[in-house]
């Protein structure tokens, strides 16, 4: 039931939508194309493919919410200013032509719903009207004032009303099939998009590469020449007898400093490769929960097989980076970690009840992570409206 009420919203909702895109996109696409000839129309098809694009993210939501479809985003436009980049974008001129085209399948969505549905209801209640208030009404070109031919309406409508769900799911049929057909990337789409994202996977991996180093070289390599330092001066120091109880300081100093370095050593560790992973993300993102103290967390894993390595790796920073964003800013007194499973992608949900108002910025903690997530094609999304819940999902393409 829940099912067919959700495909009766997206049929009901579909065609004033799609009227509404095709009208801005209409208004900007026309007199773009008019001008282009002299330059001036540049801009207005830039915005008209923006627009569309625009709708088109509404669609993905909607057919995701309702129908439980996941349409594919299709990369950003590449490198270069507005408005070259956007005329240069083939995503967006497929979302311009599905503006065009959506009112056509919305129009047969919206009919069946209302012919089967409320023409169903109709029918089916006209005996009620009949008798309530002598109503007489001629259906088929036969007179229904007699309570035989009135109970043939009724069940016409009972007909229809047993017909509506499978009629509305024809139709939205083809509202998938417009979708998945102008809405998803191409393999061209994902092939400019991973020669963009090359390049920055290098520059993250170089990044990380001189962290480490220089992470090193100010950390533990430079405890560790305190250390010999100390334990030679304290070598010298033990051969006069009067000089023991600073070599005694010196002993204990080096013994501080090989802790302290052997603690950082231990963080830069976990910070390559958390050793909780070995055990599995179930067990990595439990130890990640109680390790932080303040509010609980709690942790959900639904996988039918592990993940690989690298995967898991991404998913359990990225539970890490949320989750610190929580304790740091939401002033929340729950939260929850959700992995799951689905055919081609791992989702990682962090959910928390805390304040609100989260919001990638660029240059931020958020922006960050998503940028972190382009290379390897996942996806992140947050939804934190003011007073909260927070809500911040990852995707993450895998192969199963």
């Amino acid at each position: 039931m829940r099912r067919i009420w959700a495909e009766f919203r997206y049929a009901v909702t579909a065609l004033p939508i799609a009227v509404a895109g095709l009208v801005g996109v209409g208004v900007l696409l026309i007199p773009g194309l008019t001008l282009a000839v002299v330059l001036a129309g540049l801009p207005l098809l830039a915005a008209a493919a923006d627009l569309a694009g625009w709708f088109a993210a509404v669609e993905r939501r909607r057919q995701a919410s309702l129908l439980g479809t996941r349409i594919e985003t299709p990369p950003g436009p590449g490198p270069g200013g507005w408005p070259a980049a956007r005329l240069k974008h083939g995503a967006g001129w497929r979302a311009v032509a599905f503006a065009l085209l959506k009112p056509l399948t919305a129009l047969l969505s919206f009919s069946a719903a209302l012919l089967f549905w409320a023409a169903g209801a109709a029918e089916l209640a006209y005996p009620l009207w009949r008798h309530i208030g002598g109503l007489i009404q001629v259906w088929g070109g036969f007179p229904l004032s007699d309570w035989p031919r009135s109970l043939l309406a009724a069940c016409a409508g009972v007909l229809l009303l047993a017909c509506a769900p499978w009629a509305v799911r024809g139709t939205i049929a083809l509202e998938r099939l417009l979708a998945r057909a102008l809405l998803t990337p191409t393999g061209a789409d994902r092939l400019r998009h991973l020669e963009r994202t090359r390049t920055q996977a290098v520059d993250d991996a170089a990044a990380t590469l001189r962290r480490i180093e220089r992470d090193l070289h100010d950390g533990a390599q430079a405890r560790m020449v305190a250390v010999t330092m100390d334990l030679i001066t304290a070598g010298k120091l033990l051969r006069d007898a009067t000089q023991l109880d600073q070599a005694r300081e010196l002993l204990d100093l080096a013994r501080q400093n090989a802790g302290a370095a052997v603690a950082e050593l231990r963080d830069l560790a976990k910070g390559i490769h958390p050793p909780a992973l070995d055990h599995g993300l179930d067990t990595a993102l439990t130890t990640l929960a109680t390790s932080r103290g303040g509010i609980p967390v709690e942790v959900s894993v639904t996988m039918p097989r592990r993940a690989d390595r690298a995967t898991e790796s991404i998913l359990y920073f990225c539970a890490a980076e949320l989750l610190a964003n929580v304790f740091k800013h939401s002033h929340a007194t729950s939260a929850a970690i959700e992995v799951r499973g689905e055919p081609s992608v791992l989702v990682l949900r962090v959910h928390d009840n805390g304040y609100g108002g989260a919001a990638p910025t660029p240059g931020g903690g958020l922006d960050g992570l998503a940028n972190r997530l382009r290379p390897v094609d996942g996806r992140l999304s947050v939804t934190s409206p003011p007073g909260g819940p927070t809500t911040a999902v990852v995707e993450l393409p895998h192969r199963r």
